[in-house]
């Protein structure tokens, strides 16, 4: 094993969470949209029905309804992408005897807060679609999901490769049978699976009863599979999650079985072709855990920074055509660097540099999101007041009602300047009768 890294460590910090907080679990789903991280099902001594959002600018959970026609039933290893202001869930469900029709499919409608029906439901048993499955991925890619593997009833390990295009809600199957699914990874579920401009990356899990390693880039131009054949890297593991960061792909925790959590943090260079194990800062330690989920907020986390994948819906906020100001609010910060009082760090940005510290052609491609804009619009932005967030927090020094300040087009606006920061959502081991356990990592120097 090579040795740790110095060049970024990072800081892991344990979230304290409320009573009105979801319960710890395993082999639930979660995804990000808007700076909101969305949670759904799982288990802990069962499996559960439920789904949250917490708000990483309020640090407060929402639970969501999970009722209805439309919604889904108790689900565990299932899937959960964002695109275009709708969550897509898949599989996961407990019985699938009857799915061979049925496509265990959800969509829930953010803006309207409620599960919708999709177009394809009550197709014919004929037409082509996924029945249900566990432990299997899904990327988004342009305006489509793509979902490999997992786990098919009595079949066990699946090599099915299914898209579903977003805009006529069809699924396809790709390379079924063919010789180029014989080259791929094979069958699999447990997997992890992240997607990079126009591949996606896909790492380990389990094929069959054996704990896998191996190491694949499926490209969505060529459709073809490629072997990445490195000399260092993690060890077999199942039960662990990736994400992409910025031009690399960072990869949690698992286990080489299902009962051995690991807590270590690697991170793979899409230019360099090259992993390296993450160290930690003195003192800051992360936790073991598998069957966990782990969600990128910041700029350095969004899918449609990297290419045509998209999904996080973070764009640039436009009235009338015009990108709108910054609205500022003051949060107070409880880090000791900013000493006994709440601490505010503000930063102007002008387009000739300036005051401010960066200028605009250094602030503009990709960290902000805000990449292309040219003309009035960058004066704008040049000339827009925003922070650098060095903590949110709820706890106000005024009256209880300014809570209420922070209405929801602020924090929309507050949602795209988040800082970077990589949650670790629930997991082996369990915390007993306990909220859902929340662990965040920010590297102090990438």
């Amino acid at each position: 094993m090579p040795a740790m890294s110095q060049k970024s460590p990072c800081l892991w910090t344990w979230l304290p969470q409320g009573s009105q907080s979801p319960c710890d679990r395993y082999k639930h789903a979660c995804c990000t949209y808007d700076g909101d991280v969305y949670v759904l099902g799982g288990r802990d001594t069962h499996c559960l029905r439920d789904f949250w959002r917490y708000s990483v600018v309020r640090n407060e959970w929402t639970e969501l309804v999970c009722t209805g026609e439309a919604a889904p039933e108790e689900l565990e290893e299932h899937s959960m992408v964002a695109h275009e202001g709708f969550l897509y869930v898949f599989g996961g469900m407990l019985d699938s005897a009857y799915t061979e029709w049925r496509c265990p499919l959800w969509v829930f409608h953010i803006a309207k807060q409620k599960w919708v029906h999709w177009q394809g439901k009550k197709s014919s048993p004929q037409t082509q679609m996924p029945t249900n499955r566990k432990g299997h991925s899904a990327v988004v890619f342009g305006s489509a999901m793509f979902v490999y593997g997992g786990y098919v009833d009595m079949r066990g390990s699946s090599q099915e490769f299914w898209s579903l295009n977003y805009d006529t809600m069809a699924w396809s199957l790709l390379d079924g049978g063919s010789q180029q699914a014989s080259l791929g990874p094979g069958p699999r579920h447990s997997h992890s699976a992240t997607a990079h401009l126009d591949c996606m990356y896909l790492f380990g899990g389990l094929r069959g009863l054996r704990e896998q390693r191996d190491f694949w880039r499926w490209n969505s131009s060529s459709r073809t599979w490629s072997s990445l054949k490195t000399m260092s890297g993690p060890s077999r593991l199942v039960g662990h999650s990736a994400v992409a960061y910025k031009d690399s792909m960072l990869l949690f925790g698992g286990g080489e079985s299902q009962n051995s959590p690991v807590n270590c943090l690697w991170r793979y260079s899409f230019t360099s072709q090259a992993w390296e194990r993450l160290a930690t800062l003195p003192g800051s330690t992360a936790p073991p855990r598998i069957h966990h989920c782990c969600a990128g907020l910041g700029p350095s986390y969004r899918p449609g920074t990297a290419g045509p994948c998209s999904g996080s819906g973070l764009k640039p906020r436009l009235l009338d055509g015009r990108l709108r100001p910054f609205k500022n609010k003051c949060f107070p910060s409880p880090l000791g660097f900013l000493g006994s009082e709440g601490g505010i760090e503000l930063e102007t940005f002008s387009p000739d540099g300036g005051r401010g510290g960066r200028t605009l052609g250094e602030f503009s491609p990709g960290d902000r999101g805000n990449r292309g804009l040219t003309g009035k619009d960058a004066q704008r932005l040049g000339n827009c007041l925003t922070f650098e967030n060095q903590a949110f927090s709820k706890r106000w020094s005024g009256e209880e009602e300014e809570e209420d300040l922070l209405d929801t087009e602020e924090e929309e606006d507050i949602a795209q300047h988040l800082p970077d920061l990589l949650l670790v959502l629930g997991g082996k081991p369990l915390t007993r009768h306990s909220p859902l356990s929340v662990w965040q990592m920010t590297m102090t120097d990438s």
